[in-house]
């Protein structure tokens, strides 16, 4: 067969786990800065899409999943750490004795951290690339930058509850499109194994912690360098603006109860069933 069965799949997520615990700590960090850039990448286009005229649409909401799928794409086949996948592999890993739990948190941590570093790398750069402004004066906001404020208003707003649950979803996704892309054993095959899972969870509007990395930094941004542009576009005061297009904000609201959610739909509904299933003795 071209493809690892279920049980396959089950060992060599595992054996990816515990590698990924036990990567040097420099390596680790740049493969998790190129991991938050990558994702940051397929949110930006989902941005760009989603700021087109089909938008509102049906159809406008598929392109908005379609198109972010190409962040996974490149972290799953160019190689990067990524935390919500590894959520799934070092936790699985562990529960089979290979990876040990303080290498899983080290992993978890480090990763975090540097796909944080990675997503705001990239903010920085779109952002000085001008696309949220009609002008290279920033004086007026175009179609995108309206957009990417829309959305971060949209994640800081969330209930915690709401973004938890959500973020649940998420992941569970996500690992089954990283699971389905071990299974393949060429690059096509992995395409479209991540292709469908993840434009599912994000047409579907589940929230992903990396994602949000980008995203809702890209809206702080916009919003810190044109407030008055910014608060009339989201129809806020700017008072009301500031207090919530913030990193404190953004930490408390939504990347914390993002971050856990993520954990819950990886760890547990994809690592530990599958690990139960196939491996457990």
């Amino acid at each position: 067969m071209n493809f690892m069965t279920p049980a396959e799949i089950s060992a060599a997520v595992c054996n990816a786990g515990k590698a990924k615990t036990e990567l040097p700590f420099m390596k680790m960090v740049v493969l998790g800065i190129l991991a938050g850039a990558y994702i940051g990448f397929g949110a930006n286009l989902a941005t760009k899409i989603g700021s087109m005229e089909a938008a509102g649409t049906s159809g406008g909401q598929f392109l908005f999943g379609a198109v972010f799928s190409v962040g996974l794409m490149l972290v799953v086949i160019a190689g990067a750490e990524l935390f919500t996948g590894n959520n799934m592999a070092c936790f699985a890993s562990a529960l089979n004795g290979q990876a040990s739990w303080g290498g899983l948190l080290y992993n978890w941590v480090v990763v975090w951290v540097s796909n944080f570093a990675g997503s705001l790398l990239l903010v920085y750069i779109v952002f000085w690339g001008m696309f949220w402004a009609t002008g290279m004066d920033g004086a007026a906001l175009s179609a995108m930058g309206v957009k990417a404020l829309a959305i971060a208003k949209g994640k800081l707003t969330l209930t915690w509850g709401a973004a938890f649950f959500r973020a649940i979803g998420c992941n569970w996704l996500v690992c089954l499109a990283v699971w389905m892309a071990f299974a393949a054993k060429d690059i096509v095959g992995k395409i479209f194994g991540i292709f469908f899972p993840i434009m599912a969870f994000v047409s579907s509007g589940f929230e992903h912690s990396v994602a949000n990395m980008f995203f809702i930094p890209m809206g702080i941004t916009i919003a810190n360098k044109v407030p008055e542009a910014s608060a009339l576009a989201m129809d806020m005061s700017p008072d009301a603006l500031a207090s919530i297009f913030n990193y404190g904000h953004l930490l408390t609201a939504n990347l914390i109860p993002v971050t856990l959610g993520n954990i819950v739909g990886g760890a547990f509904f994809v690592g530990t069933f599958y690990w139960y299933v196939y491996l457990k003795k």
